[in-house]
């Protein structure tokens, strides 16, 4: 070890704060926990934002991002709303299983999740809607999304249109007002993490990283998740 003996180097190359030796039986708290700090200090414009890959029917690779809009640490799922018509839809309904990626950099944390993806219900759906800005729900029905279009104008034209059909006026808008009910081709995907990995940078890239892993099995319109399995990685 030459000059250094293990104290030196623990000193010099570990993060501030580091996972927990051993490691948590279950990832899903600490999701929750670096989430919420993420949202507390306001690390970004979107402390919720999230990469989201998907492979086509095709075989081809896709990711964009969107928005983490619900999660469950009991049960180990991350939930994200959308055009089930959009290209991203149609990626998932090929082939239901995605890979998000949320990232801190004024954290230093990163958390990588991987799993099959099913639809949220149709209640989940409505209530999340429901809850958005009328400018948002309106959006929701002008768009054809990931479908082309002439003009920016064309696009303007049918969300114009929209608010006439339900009877939206701009005063409404502004007072964020009105009845509109969720179309049925937009609502929430679930993913349901069966690998979770954490991330932790450190000095002289010598990060600190666990990976968590266990089986889910669809049994009777449910989901039935084993153990967690947890290996600290090398950076």
């Amino acid at each position: 070890m030459g000059n250094f003996d293990q104290r030196d180097l623990a000193d010099q190359f570990s993060p501030t704060e580091l996972l927990a030796e051993p490691l948590v039986s279950d990832p899903m708290p600490l999701v929750k926990e670096w989430f919420d700090r993420a949202h507390i200090e306001r690390v970004q414009p979107n402390p919720n934002a999230m990469s989201l890959a998907t492979v086509d029917r095709s075989g081809r690779p896709q990711c964009r991002i969107v928005l983490c809009k619900g999660m469950s640490i009991e049960r180990g799922w991350v939930m994200f709303y959308t055009n089930y018509q959009s290209r991203k839809g149609e990626a998932i309904d090929a082939n239901p299983r995605a890979a998000l990626v949320m990232h801190w950099d004024a954290l230093d944390r990163q958390v990588r999740i991987e799993g099959a993806v099913e639809r949220a219900t149709a209640a989940e759906s409505d209530a999340y809607y429901a809850s958005r800005p009328i400018e948002s729900r309106l959006g929701a029905w002008s768009s054809d999304q990931s479908r082309p279009i002439g003009s920016r104008a064309e696009l303007l034209e049918r969300v114009g249109e929209t608010a006439a059909r339900f009877g939206i006026t701009p005063a409404m808008i502004e007072r964020n007002e009105g009845q509109i009910e969720r179309p049925a081709h937009w609502g929430g995907f679930r993913v349901w993490a069966e690998r979770v990995e954490l991330w932790v940078a450190g000095p002289g890239r010598v990060h600190d990283r666990a990976v968590w892993e266990r089986e889910i099995v669809p049994f009777a319109g449910e989901m039935r998740c084993g153990p967690w399995h947890a290996t600290r990685l090398q950076p």
